[in-house]
């Protein structure tokens, strides 16, 4: 059984940063692009960030460029979303998503201004 769970979560101030972690387990994981999405009280969920299985290339919502980074241990079998200069607009519930379509459960982030 394949199983995504996000931690890192948590309540932080205007400019502040955050590092989410996503463990994956029940997947060879180092073969699955990886991706995160976030939904907003009230919002559709929207894509984040994506990295491919190597690692190689990671890709952006134009929202977050320059302030997120998505990273990958595959030997840790974790994918990473490193958030500086978070923002108000930022607050969202936070998922990771792999290639094969399984998600987390989630993890909360809020932006206090």
């Amino acid at each position: 059984q394949v199983q995504l769970v996000e931690s890192g979560g948590g309540l932080v101030q205007d400019g502040g940063s955050l590092r989410l972690s996503c463990a994956v387990s029940g997947r060879t994981f180092s073969s699955y692009d990886m991706e995160w999405y976030r939904q907003a009280p009230g919002k559709g969920r929207e894509f984040v960030a994506g990295i491919m299985w190597s690692g190689g290339s990671t890709y952006y919502a134009d929202s977050v460029k320059g302030r997120f980074t998505i990273s990958r241990d595959n030997a840790k079998n974790t994918v990473y979303l490193q958030m500086n200069s978070l923002k108000p607009g930022d607050t969202a519930i936070y998922y990771c998503r792999d290639e094969g379509g399984v998600w987390g459960q989630g993890t909360q982030v809020t932006v206090s201004s």
